[in-house]
């Protein structure tokens, strides 16, 4: 894949997730993707990252917003960088009770593509900055 074509796959996967199509979001997807989540473990597989976007939808309505994609000359990595612009809708597990709270958050994500699709994605962002814009 060329450097263009990665630029282009991370942000299609980034229209897709905003737009709000997660069945077309996840086919960007390797069947056996890894998904490094913030301060947690590594999932394997589209059907975990299915469950996992079900669980943010339930708890979370963001868009991210400001995105800049980057990709080395392989094209097989690929990061980017955005402001995630969120309402915490539902209380997510371990976290503050939700109460409609908003936030803006920077972040970033880095990934791994072979064969045309995302075979990793490891996304970051700063937890506490998170946790002291729901608290109020």
């Amino acid at each position: 894949m060329s450097q263009q074509a990665a630029c282009d796959l991370v942000a299609r996967y980034y229209a897709l997730f905003n737009a709000g199509d997660r069945e077309g979001f996840l086919a960007l997807l390797a069947d056996d993707v890894a998904h490094d989540i913030n301060q947690g473990g590594r999932e394997i597989g589209r059907d975990a990252f299915r469950v996992f976007l079900q669980r943010m939808d339930r708890c979370y309505a963001e868009q991210l917003k400001d995105i800049v994609v980057m990709a080395d000359a392989s094209g097989t990595r690929a990061a980017a960088e955005f402001v995630v612009h969120g309402t915490y809708l539902n209380t997510d597990e371990g976290l503050p009770d939700a109460r409609g709270q908003t936030y803006v958050l920077p972040a970033g994500a880095f990934f791994e593509i072979k064969d045309g699709k995302v075979a990793r994605i490891t996304n970051y962002y700063n937890l506490e900055d998170w946790m002291k814009q729901v608290a109020g």
